[in-house]
């Protein structure tokens, strides 16, 4: 692997210019490339200083070498740009979710496979200071047995998010709140406790009936395969601003609780002989004017990235991973179908 890992990034919208950031933060990486098939962002990126294509096809018959290509486009366009870009033989760095299906995810990994490079998901998550305690406390067994598990994720996203014209809310493009507001939350659940069985739910559609193709709430039910209830109650209907992403766990020896509105504040620990340690502080949530995400952590991503490509590590969140999160939320949607075609 060369002294500096090229990168390019497709798609310069928010987070193709976090990438884009990102790339050209660190001494071991460079940004060789963005694009995009808005002509209009060429101007937006002149400050990164790199060449500009309004295709991935032209990038790749023209532009420079890459060895990281990093897919930030809309959802439904990742599983398609992250194939072209393993069969042009580089890595991918992909923005969640890893497709808007499992079965294009498993496309992907056996393209993977075939060319023998990394596809690397991005669940920035992990990395907040309260997700690495929580798994730490799972890894060594701190709370017994797990008896129930909730996640809550109330957001709001109304018509200044769900613009008209745009992919935000389109079936095809969006895929649906599951998978763009709240994959993250979905991740660390598996990444806590592991795959779900018996899953029950209603989907209900408040406010969101002009402004996208599917639902903005539900209220989830499931059983974990490793032990355990848990329950997701989701919602992009809160008035005006983000209320809440908290998962609260109830063990044979204790209870916590972190919350926040971005999953990044423990609100509760109380777990037999165990005192709570200082954590590190959160990073600030991704801001995007009138709205918000989830936590700045892409630097540990990039960091990641570089340090397994050139061998130092391995990757944190790898294709199968991003594979489960698809298939748990297409699981999900299809107890949705199942109960559309019943009413």
């Amino acid at each position: 692997m060369p002294d500096k890992i090229k990168f390019a990034v497709i798609g310069a919208g928010h987070i193709g210019k976090r990438h884009a950031t990102m790339a050209q933060r660190y001494p071991e990486g460079e940004l060789v490339a963005m694009v995009d098939t808005d002509p209009a962002r060429r101007a937006e990126v002149e400050a990164f200083g790199v060449p500009f294509f309004e295709s991935t096809e032209k990038f790749f018959a023209e532009g420079p070498k890459a060895d990281v290509i990093c897919v930030c486009t809309p959802n439904g366009y990742h599983a398609e740009q992250a194939i072209m870009a393993l069969e042009n033989s580089c890595h991918v760095v992909c923005e969640k979710p890893m497709a808007l299906s499992k079965a294009d995810c498993e496309r992907i990994i056996y393209k993977s496979l075939q060319t023998s490079k990394l596809v690397f998901c991005v669940m920035q998550n992990r990395y907040s200071p309260p997700s690495l305690w929580l798994k730490e406390m799972i890894s060594e067994n701190r709370l017994g047995q797990i008896f129930m598990v909730q996640i809550n994720c109330y957001w709001n996203r109304d018509e200044r998010y769900y613009k008209a014209g745009t992919w935000k809310g389109d079936q095809k493009l969006d895929g649906g709140t599951l998978f763009t507001q709240f994959s993250h939350f979905i991740d660390i659940m598996y990444w806590l406790f592991g795959d779900i069985k018996n899953i029950s739910g209603r989907f209900m559609d408040y406010t969101h009936q002009t402004l996208t193709d599917f639902e903005d709430s539900g209220l989830i039910q499931f059983e974990f395969m490793n032990g355990g209830n848990g329950c997701l109650n989701y919602s992009t209907a809160v008035w005006d601003t983000n209320l809440e992403s908290s998962i609260t766990i109830i063990g044979e020896k204790g209870s916590i609780k972190v919350g926040g509105q971005y999953m990044n504040e423990v609100e509760y620990c109380h777990v037999q002989d165990y005192e709570m340690p200082e954590l590190a502080p959160s990073n600030p949530a991704n801001d995007y004017g009138h709205y918000k995400g989830s936590a700045a952590n892409h630097h540990y991503i990039f960091e990641n990235v570089i340090d397994t490509l050139k061998g130092k590590s391995f990757a944190t969140t790898n294709a199968l991973e991003g594979l489960k999160v698809v298939e748990i939320i297409e699981r999900i949607y299809s107890l949705r179908e199942q109960l559309k075609t019943r009413n």
